[in-house]
């Protein structure tokens, strides 16, 4: 079973939490939130605030309660491009610059990692 949580609307272009996605991509969650609160990026909370709400909707469904989060994994983590809102930057002699302010949609998904999958089913 995997949970899924979507961030959406992030005020973050999608070039500086890509490279946050790729370090935990494939890690336990554990050590993924560890990794993430030490670095000095706001990309990287927001990373850790995306994985720590699809943790707590792995936990509130109705098997994630009986596994310890620690043995969550992440399964996937990829990053969309959102809607793009244009800002106009007034310049010298009648100009004007479009400025454009990126945001961004974080997914990831967590889930067992797939031995203890196969032995909870073959246990059931």
């Amino acid at each position: 079973m995997e949970a899924r949580a979507v961030n959406k609307y992030v005020h973050h272009s999608t070039k500086k939490i890509k490279p946050m996605l790729d370090l935990v991509r494939g890690k336990r969650v554990d050590h993924a939130l560890n990794a993430l609160h030490f670095l000095p990026n706001k990309a990287a909370k927001i990373v850790e605030g995306t994985i720590r709400s699809a943790v707590s909707n792995y936990i509130n469904s109705d098997e994630g309660s009986k596994v310890n989060p620690e043995e969550l994994m992440i399964k996937e983590a990829y990053v969309d491009k959102g809607p793009i809102t244009r800002r106009i930057q007034p310049r010298s002699m009648g100009r004007a610059y479009l400025i454009r302010k990126r945001t961004s949609h974080v997914t990831v998904k967590v889930g067992l990692p797939e031995t203890a999958e196969t032995a909870s089913t073959k246990k059931e």
